[in-house]
């Protein structure tokens, strides 16, 4: 399918089998099916989608995708994240606006990310788009969920792992969570592998802040709050629950 606008658009799904509290997380089952297919078949229902991709370093991954009929293409060992791992499929797939879905995402909703590639096509000032939703003081005081700071364009400031911004003597603040679902233009991803990690990447271990650090614009598409996505057994076992409840 082609977009009327001309804008051609590809949603690559990253995945490893590699996981440290979830070995072979892309193909647990949840509801009969390997998670990876959940995601897959999500990604098909966005509208305006040229494609649909799976990028992996496993054998078994690709198995299983090809079991199921979706495309997959074998990328390299050695990257350090998911983007780099884009960056390898770019070189591969041809597209103006590469969307970074990740592959332990199976709660994804279709209409968020055709809203974050619309939002991108709308403007075409915009480097990279990426979804937050608004969360409570108690949420976000968790290291682990990601905040983000916005500009009155909506364009991102800062995200860090700590509380921002900070309620100071008990100031009332409002809280965004960061989802890592990314749009990437091809001309930023042309030049991502180049970029040097700045101080504030290697101190958060967040490497969107390289992406600031280097000038360009992240546009947030806020949306409602995202299922969970599959981090621990415990998330394992609510997403279980949620798509298959008779377990």
């Amino acid at each position: 399918m082609t977009r009327q606008d001309g804008e051609s658009v590809v949603i690559v799904i990253p995945a490893r089998y590699g996981s440290t509290r979830l070995p072979g997380k892309p193909l647990l089952d949840i509801a009969g099916k390997p998670m990876i297919q959940h995601v897959y078949e999500r990604a098909r229902l966005v509208r305006g989608v040229n494609a649909v991709v799976v990028a992996t370093d496993d054998s078994r991954i690709e198995s299983a995708v090809l079991a199921f009929g979706g495309s997959c293409l074998m990328t390299s060992a050695g990257h350090q994240s998911g983007t780099d791992r884009l960056c390898e499929v770019m070189r591969m797939v041809h597209a103006d606006l590469y969307i970074n879905l990740q592959g332990d995402e199976p709660l994804v909703r279709p209409t968020d990310i055709e809203l974050l590639a619309n939002l991108m096509i709308a403007d075409p000032t915009s480097d990279v788009g990426t979804l937050c939703h608004e969360f409570s003081l108690e949420e976000a005081r968790d290291e682990n969920a990601v905040k983000v700071v916005m500009s009155n364009e909506g364009d991102a400031l800062y995200f860090s792992r700590s509380l921002i911004p900070y309620p100071r003597d008990g100031a009332f603040a409002r809280y965004y969570k960061h989802s890592g679902v990314y749009a990437f233009r091809r001309r930023v991803l042309e030049v991502y592998g180049s970029m040097p990690q700045p101080m504030a990447e290697q101190a958060e271990r967040l490497e969107q802040l390289r992406l600031l650090a280097a000038g360009f614009r992240i546009r947030m598409q806020v949306v409602p709050p995202i299922g969970t996505g599959v981090d621990t057994p415990a998330c394992l076992e609510r997403v279980r629950a949620i798509l298959d409840p008779a377990v």
